[in-house]
């Protein structure tokens, strides 16, 4: 099964990506809520003159959790290093990291569910008591000693909360789940990139960029800029609901921001197991997938939408699934 086409890029559209990001917090719409409680940490830290409590951001990708970082260390005026769960592979990877931290820095770690035990281990203390321990040598000549680190702020994004270890999880000050856009805070987020893209577009065009961007900010601008490119080729000077269809249809992205991928799903489900329920393993053989692919990408959003369930005896195709993809019957599973 093929990637799905919203997740293609390329060194122009990483460029796009950057200028997009919001980068004040009135830039940032949506997940109101979570701003207002960051808002109350990072101000009582500043009165307080000390360093924010370590954070923790879960939730779907493209949700915003690396913007979300990025305006909590501008906000504390630090600088922050970033690094990622699998580029961390031994201990001293981690232990450089860290022995190179300033006061107030802020580290991010993406995809933390993909942190080794091993470096956790060195991770805790660092967490709890500033302290780096390091072991030198091996066997009876091994020592150990310790290495005082400055006052600095985690921040762990992750897209599977659920395979972090309770032990790190139980070190974070607070953490906040990132949840689904509603269609007005896509819209707004649509309009504020087509302005700095300097697009013509109105607001039937956006509303149905809007219903197909899966309640995603990435899936929303990268659909925009799509359409943007849709425009350019046919001379389009203002972008309207035929033209931003249009892309739509030839992307194979429909009025759900369902794609070939996400259809291909359901349709096998229904048509090589009556719809369900079918185990993962046995689905992500029959779709050719990673089954980590089809848990982490796709299924999120069919649950959202109520055209997937899964359960405890595996995945099921939900009627309104058939019937989004036109079959007559969901009994008997026929097309119309």
């Amino acid at each position: 099964m093929a990637e799905p086409i919203i997740k293609e890029k390329n060194s122009e559209d990483q460029y796009v990506d950057l200028v997009l990001r919001p980068t004040s917090w009135g830039d940032y719409v949506g997940q109101d809520k979570i701003k207002k409680n960051l808002r109350v940490i990072l101000d009582a830290s500043q009165r307080r003159g000390e360093s924010c409590d370590h954070l923790l951001f879960y939730g779907q990708a493209g949700l915003g959790k690396t913007t979300l970082a990025n305006l909590v260390a501008k906000e504390m005026n630090a600088n922050m290093k970033v690094t990622s769960g699998p580029t961390l592979e031994k201990m001293g990877d981690l232990a450089a990291i860290l022995s190179n931290l300033e006061k107030g820095d802020v580290l991010f770690i993406d995809e933390a569910h993909r942190l080794n035990r091993q470096i956790e281990e060195v991770l805790y203390p660092a967490l709890e008591s500033r302290k780096l321990h390091l072991i030198v040598g091996k066997g009876t000549g091994a020592r150990t000693f310790s290495i005082d680190i400055p006052p600095f702020t985690l921040i762990a994004a992750t897209t599977r909360a659920n395979l972090l270890s309770g032990p790190l999880r139980s070190r974070f000050g607070a953490s906040f789940k990132l949840d689904y856009y509603t269609n007005a805070d896509i819209e707004a987020i649509l309009k504020r990139s087509a302005k700095l893209l300097n697009m013509d577009i109105d607001d039937e065009a956006v509303n149905v960029i809007a219903k197909a961007s899966r309640f995603t900010p990435r899936a929303a601008n990268r659909l925009l800029k799509r359409v943007r490119d849709y425009a350019e080729v046919n001379d389009i000077k203002k972008i309207d609901f035929v033209s931003a269809k249009a892309t739509l249809d030839m992307l194979e992205v429909d009025d759900l921001g369902l794609e070939p991928t996400d259809r291909e799903l359901l349709k096998t489900i229904i048509d090589k197991f009556n719809g369900g329920p079918v185990g993962i393993q046995t689905l992500a053989a029959a779709l050719n997938d990673d089954k980590g692919i089809i848990e982490d990408v796709y299924e999120p959003y069919l649950m959202s939408i109520g055209l997937l369930n899964r359960t405890s005896a595996g995945r099921i195709a939900t009627p309104e699934a058939y019937k989004h993809l036109g079959y007559k019957n969901s009994a008997e599973g026929t097309l119309v």
